[in-house]
């Protein structure tokens, strides 16, 4: 989030009352097995503290600013939080079977979407829970990433939208996927995000909102 720190319930609480379709978190496991929610493998950038989230205990993640006095939010805590669907990034393989435990627990089948640059990941989600809805996320990739999405049973693609080519969505389009760019936070990435017929987007940005779907 551009507007408040992000990967906090404060973050999320923002996209969810500024109207977004959909909010989008990632994942990690803390030492001890606990489903934190963080972007890098690290908790250097985003808060006061320094070192691996895997090498820390969740109470030791507990005593850590992660912007404006918040802590580092558990992922069932944002699932209490905000009532938005979810889109549930797993950033380490290690994360899936925490993450499908709580899926299927909590019946979320419907509710939350699980996202991966690691298309293993993706088919151990899916193995663990019936009926899941899975994304693969590609950065570096070419139009051969539609067979990958096919490969791993996903339902969707979210990928750099400079990168997108209308070749590539035409061919996930043709193969029944979604295609979702990353990230829009400008008019001009909107204009593009159009241009390229996508089915939705992400942004920091709540507020760029004009017509479509986003994500937050």
């Amino acid at each position: 989030m551009g507007v408040e720190p992000e990967n906090t319930l404060s973050s999320f609480l923002h996209a969810q009352h500024a109207g977004m379709d959909v909010i989008e978190l990632d994942l990690h496991l803390s030492k001890d097995g606990a489903l934190v929610v963080m972007h890098d493998a690290d908790v250097d950038r985003t808060t006061d503290g320094h070192g691996p989230i895997s090498a820390m205990s969740l109470a030791e993640l507990r005593t850590l600013d992660a912007g404006n006095g918040e802590r580092v939010p558990l992922f069932e805590e944002v699932l209490d939080a905000v009532t938005a669907p979810i889109q549930a990034e797993i950033k380490d393989v290690a994360v899936a079977r925490a993450l499908a435990e709580v899926l299927n627990r909590r019946d979320l089948v419907r509710r939350v979407e699980v996202l991966s640059f690691h298309d293993e990941a993706l088919t151990q989600v899916s193995a663990l829970v019936p009926g899941v809805r899975t994304a693969l996320v590609a950065e570096f990739y070419g139009p051969e990433v539609v067979d990958r999405a096919v490969a791993a049973g996903a339902s969707a693609v979210v990928l750099d939208l400079q990168r997108l080519t209308l070749e590539t969505v035409r061919r996930a389009h043709a193969q029944k996927l979604r295609v979702v760019g990353w990230v829009v936070n400008t008019p001009e990435e909107l204009r593009l995000a159009h241009a390229l017929e996508l089915d939705g987007v992400t942004t920091d940005f709540p507020e760029i909102r004009r017509t479509g779907r986003f994500m937050a």
